[in-house]
C-alpha cells in the first residue's frame, strides 16, 4: 500500500467511527424513550428534529477550524495550530451563548409549530429545553473535533465519542428508568455525557497548549476570520438543508407509499454518506497540511487519489445495493407497495453513488483549501437548480411519459413520481454539485489560489 493510502486510511477509518457516535446517541434515546409511550417518542421526534438541524448546521466549528489547524501544522507552526484551535473553541462559546439567549425563548413556539396534542407538546418541550443548555457542550465537542483532525489525529476522537456513548447509555437508563424522570431523564443523561466528552477534550486542549506554550486567551482577530468562513460554510448548510426539507415536502404531497419509501431511501442514503464524509475529512486534514508545507505536488496528489477513492467506494456500495435491492425494503417495510417502489429508488440510488462519492470528497478537498466562499456559492446554485428541477418533474410533469412506462414495467402501474424526486435529488442536484467543485478542482488554479491566500 502506498504511503498515500495509508494517510488517507488512518484519517478515515476512525474518523468513520467517531461520525458514527451522534447517531447512535439518538438511536439509543430512541430505543429507551420508546418504552415510555406514543406521546413520549412523539415529543422526542419533534425535539430531536429541531435539536439536529441546530446542531447540523454548527459542523461549520469543526470544519473552520480544521483546515486553519492543519495548515500550521503543515508550516511547521504546531503553536499556532494551537492557538487557532482554541479560536475555534472560543467561537463555539460565543455562538452558544447567542443561541441560548435567542433560541431558549423560541423553543415554545417552534414545538407548538409542529401541530402536536397538548401531551406530546409537554415532552417535546421538556426534552428539548433540557437539550438546549447542552448546547454550549456539543458545540465544543464539535470545535474540538475540527483542532484535533487539523492535528492529525482522528483516533483521539473516536475514543472520546465511543466513551460518551457508553456513558449515555448508562445515564440513560439509570434516569429514564431509576429515577423515574421519563423523557426528561433521557434529554439529561445526554447533557451530561456531552458534558463529559467536552471536559475530557479541554483537558487535551490544554495539555496540547501546555506542552507547545500556546496561549488559551482568544486571539479575536483568529476569531472573527473563522466567524467569516464559518458563516459561509453555514450557508451551504443551510442550502443542502433546504435541498432535503423541500424533498420530503414534496414527496408528502405524493401520499403515504412515496414518502414512506423516499424515507426509507435517504436513510440508506445518509448511512452511506457516513463512509464519504470520513473520506472527506481525510482530504480537509491532508489538504491543509500539504498547502501549509507549500507542498502544491502533494496537494495535487492528495485530491487526486481522494477522488479515485470516492468514486471507487461509491462504485462498490453501488454495486452491493443494487445486488440487494429487491431484499432490502423487507427490513424496513411489510407493505408491498412500499417495497416495490423502495427496490426502484435504491436503485437510482445506486446508480449516483459513485457520483456522489466524487461530490463529497470533492466537498473535503475545498474545504481543507478554505474556499468557504465558493462552496456556499456553489451549493447555493445547486440547490437553486434542484429546485427548478422538482418543479419541472413534480408539477410541470417534464417526466410523465418516461415515469409511466418504468410504472407499468417495475411498479406494477403504481403511481411513480417519487421515482421522479429521488432521481431529482439524487442526480440532477448531486451532479449540480458535481459540475460545480469539479470546475473548481480542476488543474491547480484553485491551489495558487489557496496558496495565495495565505493562513487566515
Amino acid at each position: 500500500m502506498k504511503p498515500l493510502d495509508r494517510d488517507i486510511l488512518r484519517l478515515a477509518v476512525p474518523a468513520l467511527g467517531a461520525l458514527i457516535a451522534e447517531p447512535a446517541f439518538l438511536l439509543a434515546d430512541t430505543a429507551m424513550v420508546g418504552h415510555l409511550g406514543a406521546d413520549s417518542l412523539g415529543g422526542l421526534a419533534i425535539a430531536t428534529t429541531v435539536l439536529q438541524t441546530v446542531v447540523g448546521l454548527m459542523i461549520f466549528l469543526a470544519y473552520a477550524t480544521t483546515p486553519r489547524v492543519a495548515r500550521r501544522v503543515g508550516a511547521g507552526d504546531v503553536r499556532g495550530a494551537v492557538s487557532a484551535g482554541f479560536d475555534g473553541m472560543w467561537l463555539s462559546v460565543v455562538t452558544s451563548a447567542l443561541l441560548l439567549a435567542a433560541g431558549l425563548p423560541l423553543l415554545g413556539p417552534v414545538v407548538r409549530a409542529f401541530g402536536p396534542s397538548p401531551e406530546v407538546e409537554g415532552e417535546a418541550l421538556s426534552y428539548l429545553t433540557i437539550s438546549w443548555w447542552g448546547l454550549p457542550f456539543m458545540l465544543l465537542v464539535i470545535a474540538a473535533t475540527g483542532l484535533l483532525r487539523g492535528l492529525q489525529d482522528t483516533k483521539t476522537p473516536l475514543v472520546v465519542a465511543g466513551l460518551g456513548f457508553g456513558a449515555n447509555i448508562v445515564l440513560n437508563a439509570l434516569l429514564i428508568y431509576g429515577f423515574g424522570m421519563g423523557v426528561a431523564g433521557s434529554a439529561l443523561g445526554s447533557v451530561i455525557a456531552q458534558a463529559g466528552m467536552a471536559a475530557v477534550y479541554l483537558v487535551i486542549a490544554f495539555r496540547a497548549a501546555a506542552r507547545h506554550g500556546a496561549s488559551l486567551l482568544p486571539h479575536w482577530q483568529g476569531v472573527w476570520s473563522s466567524a467569516k468562513t464559518s458563516v459561509w460554510l453555514l450557508l451551504r448548510s443551510a442550502a443542502l438543508r433546504a435541498a432535503l426539507i423541500l424533498l420530503v415536502f414534496t414527496a408528502t404531497g405524493l401520499g403515504t407509499a412515496q414518502l414512506a419509501a423516499v424515507q426509507v431511501v435517504q436513510s440508506l442514503f445518509f448511512a452511506l454518506a457516513l463512509a464519504l464524509d470520513a473520506l472527506a475529512i481525510a482530504g480537509q486534514a491532508l489538504i491543509a497540511l500539504r498547502l501549509g508545507a507549500r507542498d502544491v505536488e502533494g496537494v495535487v496528489a492528495v485530491n487526486r487519489r481522494l477522488t479515485g477513492w470516492g468514486i471507487c467506494f461509491g462504485a462498490v456500495c453501488g454495486l452491493l445495493l443494487t445486488l440487494g435491492a429487491g431484499l432490502i425494503p423487507y427490513a424496513f417495510t411489510q407493505d408491498d407497495q412500499v417495497r416495490d417502489l423502495t427496490a426502484a429508488l435504491l436503485v437510482v440510488l445506486a446508480i449516483s453513488l459513485p457520483l456522489a462519492g466524487y461530490v463529497f470528497v470533492l466537498d473535503g478537498v475545498l474545504m481543507g483549501a478554505e474556499d468557504a466562499r465558493y462552496l456556499a456559492l456553489a451549493q447555493t446554485a445547486s440547490f437553486a437548480f434542484f429546485a427548478l428541477v422538482l418543479w419541472a418533474v413534480a408539477d410541470a410533469g417534464l417526466l410523465d411519459g418516461v415515469l409511466a412506462g418504468v410504472s407499468e414495467r417495475f411498479l406494477h402501474g403504481e403511481d411513480p413520481r417519487a421515482l421522479g424526486i429521488w432521481a431529482t435529488f439524487v442526480i440532477a442536484f448531486m451532479g449540480a454539485r458535481g459540475l460545480t467543485l469539479g470546475i473548481r478542482a480542476r488543474g491547480r488554479r484553485w491551489v495558487d489560489r489557496a496558496l495565495a491566500r495565505g493562513l487566515s
